[in-house]
């Protein structure tokens, strides 16, 4: 088992997977673009608050409403475009799409998933969880070997900063036809688009 948001992204990370074993199943968790790049965004701002803001990241021109592809919290998002790479070497039966919306919504139906796929005994269910206000997360209610709840990091859960509505519409626009041919691909609507 390996786990890292980088493989899916990184266009050699297939063949150097499927060289390693033809059987690898891969579990990717995916969210909507639009909201995966503001929070992408609001890490590095976290790091680094002198970057300049979202909006002027966001386009290579704004007054023609030019989307910067080249800014790798928007490119991320493309998942139709990564998708491809990995369809070259994996068949889409051995891939499972995880929503990360859901995993937040309903983290044991999203997991009873996860578990189906890997052809493991459901055994999470919800009286595993409980929903943090302050994190708005799920959290575990006690992790394994330990009789304390487990909640996400302090890198999780941070407040987003509130990003003018002209350039989220744009985006949504934007990422549109790559969501619905990520969609078509996957035989799954996330429901990105309403």
């Amino acid at each position: 088992m390996e786990k890292t948001p980088s493989y899916f992204v990184t266009r050699e990370a297939p063949a150097r997977i499927s060289a390693m074993s033809k059987d690898t199943k891969l579990i990717v968790v995916v969210r909507d673009p639009v909201t995966r790049a503001i929070s992408d965004y609001t890490q590095t701002l976290s790091k680094r608050p002198d970057i300049p803001t979202f909006e002027s990241l966001t386009f290579k021109n704004r007054s023609t409403g030019l989307i910067d592809t080249s800014w790798s919290a928007i490119q991320i998002g493309i998942y139709a475009k990564h998708l491809e790479h990995w369809l070259r070497h994996f068949p889409i039966g051995q891939m499972l799409f995880v929503s990360g919306e859901r995993l937040i919504s309903d983290p044991a139906g999203e997991l009873g998933r996860v578990q189906d796929f890997l052809g493991l005994k459901r055994i999470i269910t919800d009286k595993h969880f409980y929903f943090n206000k302050t994190k708005g997360f799920p959290c575990l209610k006690k992790a394994e070997g330990s009789s304390k709840p487990h909640c996400l990091g302090k890198t999780k859960g941070r407040t987003h900063p509130e990003i003018d509505r002209e350039v989220v519409q744009r985006l949504r626009e934007f990422y549109r036809p790559f969501n619905l041919k990520f969609y078509q691909m996957t035989g799954h609507d996330f429901g990105w688009d309403g």
